[in-house]
Protein backbone atom coordinates (compact mmCIF):
# COMPACT_ATOMS: atom_id res chain seq x y z
CA UNK A 1 0.00 0.00 0.00
CA UNK A 2 1.17 3.09 -0.83
CA UNK A 3 2.70 5.92 1.69
CA UNK A 4 0.36 9.03 1.20
CA UNK A 5 2.82 10.86 3.46
CA UNK A 6 5.74 9.91 1.57
CA UNK A 7 3.28 10.19 -2.12
CA UNK A 8 3.17 13.82 -0.63
CA UNK A 9 7.04 14.42 -0.18
CA UNK A 10 7.26 12.67 -3.71
CA UNK A 11 5.05 15.18 -5.84
CA UNK A 12 6.41 18.42 -3.51
CA UNK A 13 9.72 17.36 -4.19
CA UNK A 14 8.84 16.70 -8.34
CA UNK A 15 7.17 19.84 -8.38
CA UNK A 16 9.69 21.98 -6.80
CA UNK A 17 12.14 21.57 -9.97
CA UNK A 18 9.42 21.91 -13.13
CA UNK A 19 7.45 24.36 -14.91
CA UNK A 20 4.04 25.28 -13.99
CA UNK A 21 1.47 22.56 -14.78
CA UNK A 22 3.95 20.12 -15.34
CA UNK A 23 2.83 17.39 -12.82
CA UNK A 24 -0.54 15.98 -13.26
CA UNK A 25 -2.39 14.06 -10.44
CA UNK A 26 -6.00 14.29 -10.84
CA UNK A 27 -6.90 10.84 -11.88
CA UNK A 28 -9.44 12.68 -14.56
CA UNK A 29 -6.65 13.52 -16.29
CA UNK A 30 -3.88 10.65 -15.92
CA UNK A 31 -6.68 8.06 -16.91
CA UNK A 32 -5.34 8.76 -20.63
CA UNK A 33 -1.75 7.79 -20.21
CA UNK A 34 -2.33 4.40 -18.30
CA UNK A 35 -1.52 2.49 -21.23
CA UNK A 36 -0.68 2.34 -25.05
CA UNK A 37 -2.44 0.49 -27.66
CA UNK A 38 -2.08 -2.86 -26.08
CA UNK A 39 -5.42 -2.79 -24.45
CA UNK A 40 -4.90 -5.97 -22.99
CA UNK A 41 -1.71 -6.08 -20.92
CA UNK A 42 -1.61 -5.01 -17.15
CA UNK A 43 -1.74 -0.94 -16.21
CA UNK A 44 -1.52 0.74 -13.13
CA UNK A 45 -2.58 4.13 -11.73
CA UNK A 46 0.43 6.52 -11.44
CA UNK A 47 0.99 8.65 -8.81
CA UNK A 48 2.14 11.30 -11.45
CA UNK A 49 1.74 12.15 -14.93
CA UNK A 50 4.64 14.40 -15.42
CA UNK A 51 5.23 16.28 -18.95
CA UNK A 52 8.64 18.06 -18.98
CA UNK A 53 10.00 20.44 -21.85
CA UNK A 54 13.85 20.01 -21.08
CA UNK A 55 16.56 18.05 -20.34
CA UNK A 56 16.97 19.71 -17.24
CA UNK A 57 13.90 18.71 -16.05
CA UNK A 58 13.65 14.95 -17.10
CA UNK A 59 17.22 14.80 -14.82
CA UNK A 60 15.24 16.09 -12.03
CA UNK A 61 12.21 13.78 -11.84
CA UNK A 62 14.88 10.53 -12.43
CA UNK A 63 16.77 12.37 -9.08
CA UNK A 64 13.24 12.69 -7.13
CA UNK A 65 12.26 9.11 -8.69
CA UNK A 66 15.85 7.70 -7.48
CA UNK A 67 15.84 9.39 -4.02
CA UNK A 68 12.55 7.86 -3.55
CA UNK A 69 12.85 4.59 -5.28
CA UNK A 70 9.49 5.32 -7.43
CA UNK A 71 9.26 3.43 -11.03
CA UNK A 72 9.48 5.73 -13.89
CA UNK A 73 7.87 5.22 -17.29
CA UNK A 74 8.97 7.14 -19.92
CA UNK A 75 6.03 7.42 -22.59
CA UNK A 76 5.72 8.75 -25.67
CA UNK A 77 2.35 9.51 -28.10
CA UNK A 78 0.93 5.52 -26.42
CA UNK A 79 0.94 4.22 -29.93
CA UNK A 80 2.82 1.09 -29.13
CA UNK A 81 1.76 -1.97 -29.50
CA UNK A 82 3.14 -4.07 -26.21
CA UNK A 83 2.01 -2.40 -23.44
CA UNK A 84 6.09 -0.63 -23.24
CA UNK A 85 4.33 2.46 -22.18
CA UNK A 86 2.04 0.87 -19.35
CA UNK A 87 1.91 2.92 -16.74
CA UNK A 88 2.53 0.92 -12.67
CA UNK A 89 0.82 1.62 -9.79
CA UNK A 90 2.03 4.46 -7.78
CA UNK A 91 5.09 5.00 -10.18
CA UNK A 92 5.27 8.33 -12.23
CA UNK A 93 4.72 8.49 -16.06
CA UNK A 94 7.49 10.61 -17.72
CA UNK A 95 5.68 11.75 -21.15
CA UNK A 96 7.81 13.37 -23.56
CA UNK A 97 5.47 15.14 -26.16
CA UNK A 98 6.54 18.73 -25.23
CA UNK A 99 9.69 18.00 -25.91
CA UNK A 100 9.30 18.21 -29.28
CA UNK A 101 11.36 20.50 -31.09
CA UNK A 102 13.39 19.76 -33.80
CA UNK A 103 17.26 21.70 -32.74
CA UNK A 104 18.88 21.35 -36.19
CA UNK A 105 18.65 20.23 -39.65
CA UNK A 106 21.89 19.94 -41.65
CA UNK A 107 22.10 19.31 -45.17
CA UNK A 108 25.48 19.25 -45.32
CA UNK A 109 26.63 16.46 -42.29
CA UNK A 110 23.05 15.07 -43.30
CA UNK A 111 22.20 14.71 -39.85
CA UNK A 112 18.91 16.04 -38.10
CA UNK A 113 19.22 16.74 -34.41
CA UNK A 114 15.86 16.64 -32.59
CA UNK A 115 14.29 16.11 -29.41
CA UNK A 116 11.95 12.70 -28.62
CA UNK A 117 8.63 14.22 -28.64
CA UNK A 118 9.02 14.98 -32.24
CA UNK A 119 6.21 13.27 -34.68
CA UNK A 120 7.87 11.14 -37.02
CA UNK A 121 5.86 12.49 -40.02
CA UNK A 122 6.69 16.42 -38.67
CA UNK A 123 10.14 15.81 -39.18
CA UNK A 124 9.97 13.33 -42.48
CA UNK A 125 8.09 16.42 -44.08
CA UNK A 126 10.72 18.95 -42.60
CA UNK A 127 14.01 17.37 -43.97
CA UNK A 128 12.33 16.92 -47.47
CA UNK A 129 12.04 20.50 -47.68
CA UNK A 130 15.61 20.93 -47.50
CA UNK A 131 16.05 17.72 -50.33
CA UNK A 132 16.72 15.14 -47.29
CA UNK A 133 15.18 11.92 -46.24
CA UNK A 134 14.48 10.06 -43.05
CA UNK A 135 13.39 6.44 -43.96
CA UNK A 136 11.94 5.02 -40.95
CA UNK A 137 8.44 5.01 -41.07
CA UNK A 138 5.93 3.06 -38.88
CA UNK A 139 2.44 2.74 -40.17
CA UNK A 140 1.69 5.33 -37.41
CA UNK A 141 3.95 7.86 -38.67
CA UNK A 142 1.62 10.69 -37.98
CA UNK A 143 0.81 9.35 -34.18
CA UNK A 144 3.86 8.32 -33.05
CA UNK A 145 6.53 9.96 -31.84
CA UNK A 146 10.95 9.80 -32.44
CA UNK A 147 11.56 8.94 -29.01
CA UNK A 148 8.69 5.72 -29.02
CA UNK A 149 10.41 4.88 -32.16
CA UNK A 150 14.21 4.76 -30.94
CA UNK A 151 12.36 3.44 -27.69
CA UNK A 152 11.03 0.17 -29.94
CA UNK A 153 13.54 0.60 -32.68
CA UNK A 154 10.80 0.77 -35.16
CA UNK A 155 10.62 -0.32 -38.88
CA UNK A 156 7.79 0.84 -40.83
CA UNK A 157 7.15 0.08 -45.30
CA UNK A 158 10.49 1.54 -46.39
CA UNK A 159 12.79 -0.86 -44.26
CA UNK A 160 12.89 -3.24 -46.76
CA UNK A 161 15.68 -0.80 -48.61
CA UNK A 162 16.59 1.50 -46.56
CA UNK A 163 16.69 -0.26 -42.97
CA UNK A 164 15.19 0.24 -39.24
CA UNK A 165 15.39 3.03 -36.55
CA UNK A 166 18.41 2.13 -35.18
CA UNK A 167 20.37 2.38 -38.62
CA UNK A 168 19.72 5.94 -38.82
CA UNK A 169 20.87 6.90 -35.14
CA UNK A 170 24.49 8.19 -34.73
CA UNK A 171 24.46 9.19 -31.30
CA UNK A 172 22.11 10.09 -28.06
CA UNK A 173 21.77 12.13 -25.42
CA UNK A 174 20.03 9.98 -22.28
CA UNK A 175 19.38 10.58 -18.72
CA UNK A 176 20.35 7.80 -16.65
CA UNK A 177 18.14 6.17 -13.55
CA UNK A 178 20.51 8.77 -11.25
CA UNK A 179 19.64 11.97 -13.31
CA UNK A 180 23.32 11.69 -14.95
CA UNK A 181 23.49 12.82 -18.22
CA UNK A 182 25.21 9.94 -21.08
CA UNK A 183 26.03 11.05 -24.53
CA UNK A 184 26.42 8.66 -26.97
CA UNK A 185 28.11 7.90 -30.11
CA UNK A 186 28.82 10.90 -32.50
CA UNK A 187 27.84 13.25 -35.25
CA UNK A 188 30.08 12.00 -37.60
CA UNK A 189 29.12 9.55 -40.33
CA UNK A 190 32.20 7.04 -39.28
CA UNK A 191 33.16 6.37 -35.64
CA UNK A 192 34.28 2.79 -33.98
CA UNK A 193 35.77 4.40 -30.55
CA UNK A 194 34.42 2.17 -27.91
CA UNK A 195 31.52 0.28 -27.25
CA UNK A 196 28.33 0.66 -29.14
CA UNK A 197 26.20 1.83 -26.46
CA UNK A 198 23.78 3.72 -28.95
CA UNK A 199 22.90 0.61 -30.58
CA UNK A 200 22.31 -1.08 -27.39
CA UNK A 201 20.05 2.05 -25.68
CA UNK A 202 17.94 2.01 -29.29
CA UNK A 203 15.32 -0.70 -28.25
CA UNK A 204 15.81 -0.84 -24.88
CA UNK A 205 12.05 0.34 -24.22
CA UNK A 206 12.91 2.77 -21.87
CA UNK A 207 13.99 0.19 -19.27
CA UNK A 208 18.14 1.66 -19.43
CA UNK A 209 17.45 5.36 -19.94
CA UNK A 210 15.95 8.17 -20.92
CA UNK A 211 16.36 9.51 -24.63
CA UNK A 212 16.20 13.18 -24.46
CA UNK A 213 17.69 14.04 -27.58
CA UNK A 214 18.73 12.11 -30.90
CA UNK A 215 21.09 12.74 -33.87
CA UNK A 216 19.71 11.14 -36.73
CA UNK A 217 21.02 10.68 -40.00
CA UNK A 218 19.78 11.45 -43.53
CA UNK A 219 19.45 10.71 -46.79
CA UNK A 220 19.09 12.41 -50.21
CA UNK A 221 15.67 12.78 -51.09
CA UNK A 222 14.55 9.53 -53.09
CA UNK A 223 13.51 10.07 -56.81
CA UNK A 224 9.96 9.74 -58.03
CA UNK A 225 8.25 6.49 -57.01
CA UNK A 226 5.86 3.99 -58.78
CA UNK A 227 3.44 1.72 -57.24
CA UNK A 228 2.31 -1.46 -58.21
CA UNK A 229 -0.29 -3.41 -56.89
CA UNK A 230 -1.16 -6.91 -57.89
CA UNK A 231 -3.95 -9.16 -56.60
CA UNK A 232 -3.19 -12.91 -55.75
CA UNK A 233 -5.99 -15.71 -56.14
CA UNK A 234 -3.82 -17.73 -53.27
CA UNK A 235 -1.93 -16.70 -50.43
CA UNK A 236 1.52 -19.11 -51.74
CA UNK A 237 0.82 -17.44 -55.12
CA UNK A 238 1.52 -13.72 -53.49
CA UNK A 239 4.76 -15.09 -51.33
CA UNK A 240 6.05 -16.97 -54.35
CA UNK A 241 5.86 -13.80 -56.21
CA UNK A 242 7.55 -12.15 -53.38
CA UNK A 243 9.76 -14.24 -53.07
CA UNK A 244 11.42 -13.95 -56.60
CA UNK A 245 11.04 -10.05 -56.29
CA UNK A 246 13.36 -10.28 -53.87
CA UNK A 247 15.42 -13.01 -55.39
CA UNK A 248 15.63 -10.80 -58.67
CA UNK A 249 17.91 -8.27 -57.11
CA UNK A 250 14.96 -5.22 -58.16
CA UNK A 251 15.42 -3.54 -54.68
CA UNK A 252 12.10 -2.22 -53.90
CA UNK A 253 11.67 0.76 -51.60
CA UNK A 254 8.40 -1.23 -50.26
CA UNK A 255 7.17 -4.54 -50.74
CA UNK A 256 3.81 -5.09 -48.34
CA UNK A 257 1.87 -7.80 -48.00
CA UNK A 258 -2.59 -8.23 -47.57
CA UNK A 259 -4.18 -11.28 -46.96
CA UNK A 260 -7.73 -11.16 -48.08
CA UNK A 261 -9.52 -10.58 -44.74
CA UNK A 262 -7.15 -7.58 -44.37
CA UNK A 263 -8.00 -6.40 -47.90
CA UNK A 264 -11.99 -6.39 -47.32
CA UNK A 265 -11.70 -5.08 -44.02
CA UNK A 266 -9.73 -2.01 -45.73
CA UNK A 267 -12.52 -1.67 -48.19
CA UNK A 268 -15.24 -1.49 -45.66
CA UNK A 269 -13.42 0.79 -43.68
CA UNK A 270 -13.31 3.24 -46.20
CA UNK A 271 -13.30 3.04 -50.10
CA UNK A 272 -9.83 2.77 -51.15
CA UNK A 273 -10.55 0.69 -54.82
CA UNK A 274 -9.61 -2.66 -53.71
CA UNK A 275 -10.00 -5.42 -55.69
CA UNK A 276 -12.64 -7.67 -54.65
CA UNK A 277 -12.44 -11.37 -53.82
CA UNK A 278 -9.40 -11.86 -54.29
CA UNK A 279 -7.18 -13.86 -51.21
CA UNK A 280 -3.96 -11.87 -51.55
CA UNK A 281 -2.70 -8.10 -52.50
CA UNK A 282 0.91 -7.46 -53.38
CA UNK A 283 2.30 -3.66 -52.86
CA UNK A 284 5.60 -3.19 -54.11
CA UNK A 285 7.19 0.37 -55.20
CA UNK A 286 10.38 1.79 -56.90
CA UNK A 287 11.48 4.80 -56.21
CA UNK A 288 14.18 4.95 -58.69
CA UNK A 289 12.78 8.35 -60.42
CA UNK A 290 12.96 7.17 -64.46
CA UNK A 291 14.76 4.00 -63.97
CA UNK A 292 11.15 3.68 -61.59
CA UNK A 293 8.82 2.27 -64.58
CA UNK A 294 11.22 -0.56 -65.79
CA UNK A 295 11.51 -1.95 -62.30
CA UNK A 296 7.93 -2.01 -61.75
CA UNK A 297 7.38 -3.24 -64.84
CA UNK A 298 9.89 -6.29 -63.97
CA UNK A 299 8.27 -6.96 -60.84
CA UNK A 300 4.89 -6.99 -62.42
CA UNK A 301 6.17 -9.83 -64.79
CA UNK A 302 7.37 -11.48 -61.87
CA UNK A 303 3.96 -11.61 -60.13
CA UNK A 304 2.06 -12.53 -63.48
CA UNK A 305 4.50 -15.10 -64.29
CA UNK A 306 3.46 -16.41 -60.13
CA UNK A 307 -0.42 -16.58 -61.01
CA UNK A 308 -1.70 -12.84 -60.45
CA UNK A 309 -5.39 -12.46 -60.97
CA UNK A 310 -4.61 -9.19 -62.19
CA UNK A 311 -1.84 -6.51 -61.86
CA UNK A 312 -2.03 -2.48 -61.53
CA UNK A 313 0.68 -0.09 -61.54
CA UNK A 314 -0.01 3.27 -60.39
CA UNK A 315 -0.72 5.96 -63.26
CA UNK A 316 1.00 9.04 -60.94
CA UNK A 317 2.18 10.09 -57.62
CA UNK A 318 -1.76 10.66 -56.79
CA UNK A 319 -2.40 6.92 -57.28
CA UNK A 320 1.11 5.43 -55.56
CA UNK A 321 0.00 7.49 -52.35
CA UNK A 322 -3.54 6.27 -52.11
CA UNK A 323 -2.30 2.86 -51.80
CA UNK A 324 0.47 3.77 -49.22
CA UNK A 325 -2.12 4.95 -47.63
CA UNK A 326 -4.47 2.47 -47.90
CA UNK A 327 -1.52 -0.21 -46.22
CA UNK A 328 -1.16 2.68 -43.14
CA UNK A 329 -5.16 1.85 -42.91
CA UNK A 330 -4.75 -1.79 -41.88
CA UNK A 331 -4.47 -1.48 -37.95
CA UNK A 332 -7.65 1.09 -37.69
CA UNK A 333 -9.79 -1.27 -40.39
CA UNK A 334 -9.15 -4.66 -38.53
CA UNK A 335 -9.68 -2.56 -35.21
CA UNK A 336 -13.62 -2.19 -36.38
CA UNK A 337 -13.95 -6.32 -36.21
CA UNK A 338 -13.44 -6.58 -32.93
CA UNK A 339 -10.33 -7.05 -30.10
CA UNK A 340 -7.19 -7.31 -31.18
CA UNK A 341 -4.14 -9.02 -30.47
CA UNK A 342 -1.31 -8.37 -32.95
CA UNK A 343 1.53 -10.39 -33.22
CA UNK A 344 5.04 -9.26 -34.83
CA UNK A 345 6.84 -11.83 -36.55
CA UNK A 346 9.16 -12.12 -38.47
CA UNK A 347 10.87 -15.09 -40.49
CA UNK A 348 13.19 -15.54 -43.25
CA UNK A 349 11.47 -14.85 -46.69
CA UNK A 350 11.90 -18.21 -47.76
CA UNK A 351 9.74 -19.19 -44.58
CA UNK A 352 6.93 -17.18 -44.99
CA UNK A 353 4.84 -20.01 -46.93
CA UNK A 354 5.13 -22.27 -44.09
CA UNK A 355 4.37 -19.39 -41.69
CA UNK A 356 0.93 -18.44 -43.25
CA UNK A 357 -0.04 -21.59 -43.16
CA UNK A 358 0.64 -22.37 -40.00
CA UNK A 359 -1.61 -19.39 -39.06
CA UNK A 360 -4.35 -20.40 -41.35
CA UNK A 361 -4.12 -23.78 -39.24
CA UNK A 362 -4.09 -22.25 -35.57
CA UNK A 363 -6.84 -20.02 -36.54
CA UNK A 364 -8.96 -23.02 -37.03
CA UNK A 365 -7.53 -25.36 -34.52
CA UNK A 366 -8.76 -22.22 -31.79
CA UNK A 367 -11.58 -21.10 -33.84
CA UNK A 368 -11.05 -17.42 -33.79
CA UNK A 369 -10.18 -14.66 -36.87
CA UNK A 370 -6.94 -14.42 -37.70
CA UNK A 371 -6.02 -10.85 -40.48
CA UNK A 372 -1.97 -10.91 -42.05
CA UNK A 373 -0.76 -7.93 -42.78
CA UNK A 374 2.98 -7.86 -43.31
CA UNK A 375 5.70 -6.01 -44.32
CA UNK A 376 6.73 -9.36 -46.70
CA UNK A 377 9.64 -7.95 -48.02
CA UNK A 378 11.58 -8.69 -44.92
CA UNK A 379 9.61 -11.41 -43.61
CA UNK A 380 8.03 -9.13 -40.77
CA UNK A 381 4.83 -10.23 -40.21
CA UNK A 382 1.89 -8.94 -38.42
CA UNK A 383 -0.40 -11.76 -37.74
CA UNK A 384 -3.64 -10.24 -35.84
CA UNK A 385 -6.08 -12.23 -33.65
CA UNK A 386 -9.29 -11.19 -33.85
CA UNK A 387 -12.01 -12.07 -31.25
CA UNK A 388 -15.39 -11.00 -28.93
CA UNK A 389 -13.63 -9.44 -25.63
CA UNK A 390 -16.62 -9.83 -23.97
CA UNK A 391 -16.45 -13.39 -24.32
CA UNK A 392 -14.44 -15.15 -21.74
CA UNK A 393 -14.06 -18.01 -23.78
CA UNK A 394 -12.88 -16.36 -26.62
CA UNK A 395 -10.60 -14.52 -25.29
CA UNK A 396 -8.84 -17.71 -23.58
CA UNK A 397 -8.83 -18.68 -26.96
CA UNK A 398 -7.20 -15.84 -28.72
CA UNK A 399 -4.37 -15.68 -25.93
CA UNK A 400 -3.54 -19.39 -27.05
CA UNK A 401 -3.53 -18.93 -30.66
CA UNK A 402 -1.37 -15.52 -30.43
CA UNK A 403 1.34 -17.71 -28.09
CA UNK A 404 0.97 -20.12 -30.90
CA UNK A 405 1.68 -17.94 -33.48
CA UNK A 406 5.05 -16.51 -31.30
CA UNK A 407 5.93 -20.72 -31.25
CA UNK A 408 5.82 -20.86 -35.29
CA UNK A 409 8.00 -18.25 -35.48
CA UNK A 410 10.80 -19.24 -33.63
CA UNK A 411 10.11 -22.11 -35.02
CA UNK A 412 11.10 -21.59 -38.22
CA UNK A 413 14.03 -19.43 -37.37
CA UNK A 414 12.23 -16.23 -36.79
CA UNK A 415 11.72 -14.13 -33.98
CA UNK A 416 9.18 -13.06 -32.04
CA UNK A 417 8.91 -9.28 -32.96
CA UNK A 418 10.55 -7.31 -35.87
CA UNK A 419 9.66 -3.81 -34.61
CA UNK A 420 7.03 -3.59 -32.29
CA UNK A 421 9.40 -4.20 -29.21
CA UNK A 422 8.92 -6.95 -26.35
CA UNK A 423 6.97 -4.52 -23.54
CA UNK A 424 4.97 -6.91 -21.53
CA UNK A 425 3.01 -8.41 -24.15
CA UNK A 426 5.94 -10.67 -25.19
CA UNK A 427 7.95 -10.72 -22.04
CA UNK A 428 7.30 -13.97 -21.00
CA UNK A 429 8.74 -15.44 -24.29
CA UNK A 430 11.71 -13.44 -24.92
CA UNK A 431 13.91 -15.90 -22.26
CA UNK A 432 13.04 -18.42 -24.56
CA UNK A 433 14.13 -16.55 -27.73
CA UNK A 434 17.34 -15.59 -26.10
CA UNK A 435 18.33 -18.62 -23.82
CA UNK A 436 19.28 -18.47 -20.36
CA UNK A 437 22.93 -17.01 -21.16
CA UNK A 438 21.34 -14.16 -23.39
CA UNK A 439 19.12 -13.82 -20.92
CA UNK A 440 21.13 -13.27 -18.53
CA UNK A 441 23.90 -10.90 -19.58
CA UNK A 442 20.75 -8.60 -20.38
CA UNK A 443 19.96 -8.69 -16.78
CA UNK A 444 23.59 -8.32 -16.10
CA UNK A 445 23.61 -4.98 -18.45
CA UNK A 446 19.96 -3.81 -16.57
CA UNK A 447 21.79 -3.80 -13.27
CA UNK A 448 24.62 -1.69 -14.32
CA UNK A 449 22.46 1.06 -16.02
CA UNK A 450 19.68 1.15 -13.13
CA UNK A 451 21.04 -0.67 -10.04
CA UNK A 452 17.50 0.35 -8.21
CA UNK A 453 15.73 -1.20 -10.68
CA UNK A 454 13.21 1.93 -11.27
CA UNK A 455 13.19 2.41 -15.12
CA UNK A 456 10.02 0.43 -16.71
CA UNK A 457 10.28 -2.17 -14.39
CA UNK A 458 8.70 -5.46 -15.64
CA UNK A 459 8.59 -4.49 -19.03
CA UNK A 460 10.74 -6.44 -21.32
CA UNK A 461 12.19 -9.10 -18.78
CA UNK A 462 10.67 -11.16 -16.36
CA UNK A 463 10.89 -10.23 -12.76
CA UNK A 464 14.10 -12.49 -11.61
CA UNK A 465 13.21 -15.59 -9.86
Amino acid sequence: MADPTSDRTVLSELAAGLHTEAVLTDPASTEAYRHDEAAFCASGSPLAVVRPTSTEEVQHVLRVASAHRVPVVPQGARSGLSGAANAIEGGIVLSLTRMDRILDVDPVDQVAVVEPGVLNAVLSRAVLEQGLYYPPDPSSWELSTIGGNLATNAGGLCCVKYGVTADFVRGLEVVTASGELLRTGRRTAKGVAGYDLTRLLVGSEGTLGVITKATLGLRPAPEAALTIAAAFGSVADALTAVTRIMAAGLQPSMCEFLDGLTVRAIQDYRDMGLPAGVEALVLAQSDRGPRAADDVAAMGRICDDAGALDVAVASDATESAMLMEARRLVHFAIEKLGATLVDDVAVPRSRLVELLDGIEAIAAEHRVLVSCPGHVGDGNMHPTVIFDRGDPAAVERAHRAFDAIMELGLALDGTITGEHGVGVLKRDWLATELGELSTRIHRDIKAVFDPLGILNPGKVLTEQR
